[in-house]
């Protein structure tokens, strides 16, 4: 497995080795001591979670604060997504940035996204099955979000507006500037 830093710093890409023959593929999705050494830090995670949606479904943008923020690692088991990690680390030089990358069944890439990001994803094929760690247990109370489509962020979804299929809870969150921090 190869990791690598994306602009945002704790945030990383990575990309297992697969081995592939006449029968098909196989690779190690996750090594706690391998990832441990390649993000160079201890991670414990202690939850997992998988949801399935169709094109065009936009899950974002959530986090968690205080003491039940999370970190996660994220993936694609069937389909494709557009993942996109927000730095909402006020003391970060990339405070507010993001990075947009494709997560799919093909490129088998991962997205590890520290804690004090806002995280959300777009489906970008007919349907997807996602699924992500999270080293902290989900908190109601600890839960945050801004609105998917905020000026200020600038996030390319890379789907036309008409094509998102929003929740009504996240159709409601708001900007960037009035997010719970």
């Amino acid at each position: 497995m190869v990791a690598k830093e994306t602009k945002l710093k704790g945030c990383f890409v990575l990309e297992p080795s697969v081995f592939e023959d006449k029968r098909g593929y196989f690779f190690e999705s996750y090594n706690q001591k391998k990832f441990d050494e390649l993000i160079g830090q201890k991670v414990n995670f202690v939850q997992d979670n998988q949801s399935f949606s169709t094109k065009g479904v936009i899950r974002a943008l959530h986090y968690q604060i205080g003491e039940h923020a999370q970190a996660k690692l994220v993936r694609v088991l069937q389909g494709r997504v557009l993942d996109v990690a927000v730095d909402l680390r006020k003391d970060s030089p990339t405070f507010k940035e993001h990075v947009a990358i494709e997560l799919s069944e093909e490129n088998k890439k991962q997205l590890y996204i520290p804690r004090g990001f806002a995280h959300g994803f777009v489906v970008l094929s007919d349907t997807a099955s996602f699924f992500y760690k999270c080293d902290n247990f989900y908190n109601k109370e600890a839960e945050g979000g801004i609105i998917y489509n905020d000026p200020e962020l600038k996030i390319n979804w890379k789907l036309d507006t008409k094509e998102l299929i929003v929740s009504e809870k996240d159709a409601i969150l708001p900007m960037f500037k009035k997010a719970k921090s």
